[in-house]
C-alpha cells in the first residue's frame, strides 16, 4: 500500500484532519494495514449483553468472542484503557490492558481515534459497576478515521448537515437510526398484512412513456436507443389496472414516485407510496381495510392505539368517522348546506377569503379550493372524507346517487392526506370524456393535468372487473408513527439544494 497524503483527502483546513492523517502515514509506515478486510464478528452489542447478562459483578468467563464496530469513547489510564465501541445494535464497553496484549500492541492501540472502526475478540466480563465488558485478546483496526465526528461525538444538531450528510447523522444520533428500523419494520408490516389476505406484490415501470394515475408535473427524460421521450412515474395505478384487466383480482405495489414539485415538510420529489387494488370491492371495503391495517399497524410497532404526535394525541382506536367533503365544509363552518349548490355564491365566498380561483372553475374545483385551504389543516382525525367532485377524481366512479361526486375517500391524520382511494371507473367511454378534459385542462395551462393515455383505454374497452384501489403515502405513515414533523427526518437521503462547493 502506498503511503496516503493529506492533499487525496478533500477537506477543509483543518489541525484535527492533518493530525488524523499524521497518524495514518505512522501506521503504515509501521506495517498496520489501516483499510483491512475479512473480520467477521460472530455477536453483536445486544447480543453480547443479553448472552451474559447473568455472571457475577467481576467474574470473567473463558468463553471467546468476536465483535467489531465505530469507536465512540476513549479512556487511558496509564497501562489500562477503557473504550466504548458502537455497533448496528448499540453500543459495548471494551477493556485493553497492556500486560494482556503486549507492549507494541497496546501502545498503538493508544493512538487509535473516536470514529476508528475496529474489531475485537477477547473474553466477556462484568465489571464492578455491572457492565458486561469484553478483555481484549486481540484488537484489529478495520478502517482508519482521518475525519473527526462533529460536536465532540455527543450528537449532531444541525438539520443543514444532519439531511446532507446522513451517514454522519446516522453515526452519532440514535434517534435517527430508531427511525430508519422503525420504517424498515413498517414496511414489512404492511407488506405481510396485504400477502397474508392473498395480494401479490407486483412491480411496473417507472420510466413510462405517458405519465398517469395522479394529478402531478412529471420528470422528463430521453431514452436514446429508442428515440422516444419518457417521464418518470408519478404513480403506478395505470398500470396496476392493466393487471387487473389481464385477471389477478389482487395486486399491491411499495413503490418509488416521482413528481416535480416543491420542497417541504411534506413533500420531497422522491417519495414512497403503497398502491394496491382489488377486484369486486367498493371504496368502502377499502375504508375498512385501511382502518384495520393502521389500527393493527400501531398496535404492532408502538403498543398501542394512541400515541403522541406533536403536542397533541392520535387515537386510531377504530371504528373511525367518515364523513363527505360538502359535510366537511359545513362543519367547519366555512359555508352552509343552501350555498354548497351555488356556484357563484362559492366563487364570492373563495374570493373573500382570498383563495386563488379562476372565473371558469367549475363548483367542484371551487369547493376543493376552499376544502384544501381550510378544512384540511383542521383534520386531526383520523377521518375519511368522501364523496370528492368529478372534475379533480377523473379516474373514480361516479356516485350512483350524486353524478357530480365520485366514490372516493381520502384519509386524514393530523391535518395530513395519508391516503387516497376510490372505486375504480371501468367504463371506458366516460374515461375516455374525463382524459378529454384533462386534455383540455393541460392545453389551458395545467401542467398538472392528466395526459390521454390510449393504450389504457384501449385496455378498458377489453374489459376491467369492478375494483376499487387506493395510494397510501408511506413516508407520510413513518413520521406519524416516529413523531417526525419533517419528511426529510423519513427519508434517508432526501433532496437539497446544490451545496457551495461541492456542485
Amino acid at each position: 500500500m502506498s503511503e496516503p497524503s493529506s492533499n487525496s483527502v478533500k477537506r477543509s483546513s483543518s489541525s484535527l484532519i492533518d493530525v488524523r492523517v499524521k497518524k495514518l502515514q505512522e501506521l503504515v509506515e509501521a506495517g498496520i494495514q489501516p483499510y483491512t478486510s475479512g473480520f467477521t464478528p460472530d455477536l453483536n452489542s445486544l447480543e453480547l449483553k443479553s448472552k451474559y447478562a447473568h455472571i457475577s459483578e467481576s467474574e470473567q468467563t473463558n468463553e471467546l468472542v468476536c465483535l467489531a464496530g465505530r469507536v465512540m469513547a476513549i479512556r487511558i489510564m496509564g497501562k489500562a484503557s477503557f473504550m466504548r465501541v458502537h455497533d448496528v445494535a448499540g453500543d459495548f464497553q471494551i477493556y485493553l490492558g497492556r500486560d494482556v496484549l503486549g507492549a507494541d500492541q497496546y501502545n498503538w492501540c493508544k493512538k487509535l481515534d473516536i470514529g476508528d472502526i475496529v474489531g475485537v475478540s477477547g473474553l466477556p466480563f462484568k465489571t464492578k459497576t455491572g457492565e458486561v465488558t469484553v478483555l481484549v485478546k486481540e484488537l484489529v483496526l478495520l478502517t482508519k478515521s482521518v475525519r473527526p465526528l462533529p460536536e465532540k461525538w455527543h450528537g449532531l444538531s444541525d438539520v443543514e448537515t444532519r439531511y446532507r450528510q446522513r451517514y454522519l447523522d446516522l453515526i452519532v444520533n440514535k434517534s435517527s437510526r430508531d427511525i430508519v428500523i422503525t420504517r424498515s419494520r413498517i414496511i414489512s408490516y404492511v407488506r405481510n398484512f396485504l400477502t397474508t389476505r392473498g395480494f401479490i406484490e407486483v412491480e411496473t415501470p417507472m420510466m413510462q412513456p405517458i405519465p398517469g394515475g395522479a394529478t402531478a408535473r412529471p420528470f422528463e427524460t430521453f431514452h436514446h436507443a429508442l428515440n422516444r421521450q419518457l417521464y418518470l412515474r408519478i404513480a403506478p395505478e395505470l398500470y396496476l389496472k392493466r393487471l387487473l384487466v389481464g385477471g389477478f383480482d389482487k395486486v399491491f405495489e411499495i413503490n418509488r414516485n416521482f413528481r416535480n414539485e416543491g420542497i417541504s415538510t411534506q413533500h420531497n420529489p422522491e417519495f414512497t407510496m403503497l398502491e394496491f387494488y382489488q377486484a369486486y370491492k367498493t371504496y368502502q371495503d377499502l375504508m375498512r381495510l385501511t382502518e384495520e391495517m393502521l389500527s393493527n399497524l400501531a398496535m404492532e410497532i408502538l403498543g398501542s392505539f394512541k400515541f403522541a404526535y406533536g403536542d397533541r394525541e392520535v387515537d386510531l382506536t377504530p371504528p373511525w368517522p367518515r364523513i363527505t367533503v360538502k359535510e366537511s365544509l359545513i362543519e367547519n363552518g366555512v359555508l352552509k348546506e343552501h350555498e354548497l349548490e351555488d356556484r357563484n355564491a362559492v366563487f364570492i365566498k373563495a374570493m373573500d377569503m382570498g383563495i386563488a380561483v379562476n372565473k371558469a372553475d367549475t363548483l367542484g374545483k371551487l369547493l376543493m379550493a376552499i376544502f384544501d385551504e381550510v378544512v384540511e389543516s383542521s383534520l386531526w382525525g383520523p377521518v375519511f372524507i368522501s364523496q370528492y367532485p368529478v372534475e379533480v377524481s377523473p379516474l373514480a366512479r361516479r356516485n350512483d346517487e350524486d353524478p357530480t361526486a365520485t366514490d372516493r375517500f381520502e384519509l386524514y391524520i393530523c391535518g395530513r392526506e395519508m391516503a387516497n382511494a376510490f372505486t375504480e371507473l371501468t367504463d371506458p367511454v366516460d374515461q375516455r370524456n374525463r382524459f378529454e378534459e384533462q386534455v383540455r385542462a393541460r392545453q389551458a395551462g395545467d401542467e398538472e393535468a392528466h395526459f390521454l393515455d390510449e393504450d389504457f383505454l384501449r385496455a378498458l374497452e377489453y374489459g376491467m372487473p369492478p375494483a376499487a384501489g387506493e395510494g397510501l403515502g408511506i413516508d407520510r405513515l413513518v413520521m406519524l408513527l416516529t413523531n417526525a414533523q419533517s419528511i426529510r427526518e423519513v427519508i434517508l437521503f432526501p433532496h437539497m439544494r446544490p451545496e457551495k462547493g461541492l456542485e
